[in-house]
């Protein structure tokens, strides 16, 4: 058996306001909009960022985004509206910055992530 895609799942109260959100974080619409409940962004071959309607869950999200020079995405993420917490730098060199949605889910910022240590 081989996995195609990785599906993160973003529970949000209202889909109007997330997309507003998500859309200032990738800078674009979202590429698929399958049901009135769900928008979909493809943020890597194989890996989409899903936000879905769920009232009893919202909020309760956390997604990492591993970034080429996260100085550069916090800038650009303010540049659209967005406020991205201060750069943290935490163990053997990883730097981190969170963002948080109109629903209070996570979204993180990680600077010179590495597969192993």
């Amino acid at each position: 058996m081989t996995f195609q895609h990785v599906l993160a799942v973003v529970p949000v109260t209202t889909l109007g306001a997330a997309k507003d959100f998500y859309e200032k974080l990738f800078g674009r619409a979202p590429d698929n909009e399958p049901m009135p409940v769900l928008a979909e962004w493809q943020v890597v071959p194989g890996g989409w960022l899903q936000v879905f309607v769920d009232s009893e869950r919202a909020g309760s999200g956390l997604v990492n985004f591993a970034v080429d020079d996260i100085a550069a995405h916090v800038a650009e993420a303010e540049d659209r509206g967005l406020e991205p917490g201060d750069v943290e730098v935490v163990n053997k060199g990883v730097e981190l910055a969170t963002l948080t949605d109109p629903d209070g889910n996570l979204i993180r910022l990680i600077g010179n992530f590495r597969v192993e240590y």
